[in-house]
């Protein structure tokens, strides 16, 4: 529950718009192609009634993105907008999905009728599923709209957003209902209003939930016998082996095949279906249900996440680099203070430091910002704020004082980040040394180069050719290939290519 609430409360509102759909297809069929498949092998290795077999289905059915993410970051380099928030949602998303098959099966293997089956599943279905929305939302707007208009001081604002949470959580069970779908609602639609401790809610829950996996990763440390692994090895294996190269990648591409995703991203998603803590904490489901032969079920779930996390996890930065779905890192979000002011503007003060190499420094305020509804207060330097400041050329260590939204933040962010020093994939080697107009007509470009323009429409602009390819969704650094020509999306605004890059097969 904390691990849900925390994970979404953090997800900006753009990587819900560019990979909801997906990730929810992902987070749903795909959850139950992984388990029908990864059951049916348990089913046969094991010689388990298929009951069983697709209650370790179920189990290893959800994945953790967040080893993923984990793994990239270190190793220097970000996934493209499309990749990363498909994986981003799908991690957050498909554990309720596990949750409930998870809890269905262990409720009929307890009945032990297969008269009522199908319809004990299809009931659980809508009720829990159909509870979890209702309450998810409704208490998602509730509590939203508590942390807005409440006057709290400071610090219980994170902790009213836990305890209603937590409150929600166990309501909607209570209910007969998913309480981890209604967690992953409230989490997403608190995380995705304007308020004015968001900053607070969000670092009080990541350290909540760093606090809840140290005791879980202590608690199953205790409760594994590395002797008891032993005899499961051979079937740990078998078993590790289907759900990695047959149930992931199939159910991905089965998922995937509405929206159109470039095959070498299916790939990477596909790969990326790393076991994490949640599948270990759900194969006590069984024991805590009074089930036969649970520390066994316990002990094969933990052996195939070993092997997820040892095959995939290594492989995950150089498959990403094959497969051309990195980009080069991003300049990190710069520090900043802010003071919030109640109004109904939702208007913030930020107050961001002048870095050394900084996009701000060496020019003027009024040069800098153009943005709608944002407002420079003022300039403090050497702890004296300058008069005129609009005219001053801003220097190092400078404090600039802004009024602005805080969904203005990110793109005030940009001149005030720090400067990247180094990085695996240079900035122009990745997007290309020549900048192009989308607008420029493809035929003109093919006949500048030399490329057999005999197919193209002369009408066809290079934007309107690359949205063809992409079937109107680009991100930034999709890419084109023209004989030996590349055309890479180095910007997007709405679904519009405002910049494209050039890069020829001779100079990468």
């Amino acid at each position: 529950m904390v691990h849900l609430l925390s994970e979404f409360g953090g997800t900006r509102k753009t990587t819900f718009n560019v990979s909801l759909k997906p990730a929810l297809s992902l987070a749903t069929f795909g959850v139950i192609i992984t388990a029908a498949i990864t059951g049916w092998a348990a089913h046969l290795i094991l010689k388990l009634p298929w009951q069983e077999g697709l209650l370790i289905g179920a189990i290893v059915a959800s994945t953790d993105a967040a080893a993923v993410f984990g793994l990239i970051r270190n190793a220097g380099f970000e996934l493209k907008e499309r990749t990363s928030a498909t994986l981003e949602i799908e991690s957050g998303s498909n554990d309720p999905m596990a949750i409930f098959l998870t809890i269905t099966l262990v409720q009929i293997l307890q009945i032990n009728s297969s008269k009522i089956e199908g319809w004990l599943f299809i009931i659980e279905l809508v009720r829990q599923m159909g509870l979890g929305l209702i309450i998810g939302f409704a208490g998602g707007k509730l509590l939203a709209n508590l942390l807005r208009y409440l006057s709290l001081p400071s610090s219980l604002y994170p902790l009213l957003a836990f305890a209603g949470g937590l409150s929600l959580f166990g309501f909607t069970t209570l209910l007969g209902g998913s309480g981890f779908l209604a967690i992953f609602i409230i989490g997403a639609i608190v995380g995705n209003t304007s308020l004015s401790y968001s900053d607070d809610i969000n670092k009080f829950h990541d350290g909540i939930a760093w606090l809840s996996q140290i005791g879980m990763f202590l608690m199953l440390g205790l409760l594994i016998t590395p002797t008891n692994l032993i005899p499961i090895i051979i079937p740990a294996l078998a078993i590790a082996f289907v759900l990695i190269f047959i149930a992931r990648p199939l159910a991905v591409f089965l998922s995937l095949i509405p929206f159109h995703f470039p095959w070498r991203e299916q790939v990477f998603i596909g790969w990326c279906g790393l076991r994490g803590a949640v599948p270990i904490i759900l194969a006590l489901f069984p024991s805590l249900a009074g089930l036969e032969h649970t520390q066994t079920y316990f002990e094969l779930v933990f052996f195939v996440v070993l092997i997820s996390l040892l095959v995939q996890g290594w492989t995950i930065s150089p498959l990403a680099k094959f497969l051309q779905v990195d980009l080069p890192p991003a300049a990190k979000e710069p520090e900043y203070l802010h003071l919030s002011i109640r109004d109904e503007k939702e208007k913030e003060l930020f107050i961001y430091t002048v870095l050394e190499g900084c996009k701000a420094e060496g020019v003027t305020v009024d040069s800098i910002f153009s943005m709608k509804g944002d407002q420079v207060v003022g300039v403090v330097r050497n702890g004296s704020l300058l008069n005129d400041y609009e005219q001053h050329a801003l220097v190092c260590k400078d404090q600039v004082i802004i009024l602005a939204s805080n969904t203005e933040r990110i793109e005030i962010g940009k001149f005030f980040g720090p400067v990247i020093l180094s990085n695996n994939l240079g900035y122009d080697d990745f997007f290309g040394e020549f900048d192009l107009n989308p607008e420029a007509k493809l035929i003109d470009l093919a006949n500048a180069y030399g490329v057999d323009a005999s197919s193209f429409d002369k009408d066809l602009s290079l934007e309107q050719y690359i949205l063809n390819q992409f079937h109107g969704k680009p991100v930034v650094g999709d890419q084109v290939k023209l004989d030996f020509i590349c055309l890479i999306v180095k910007g997007v605004e709405n679904k519009k290519i405002i910049s494209i890059g050039l890069k020829l097969k001779s100079s990468s």
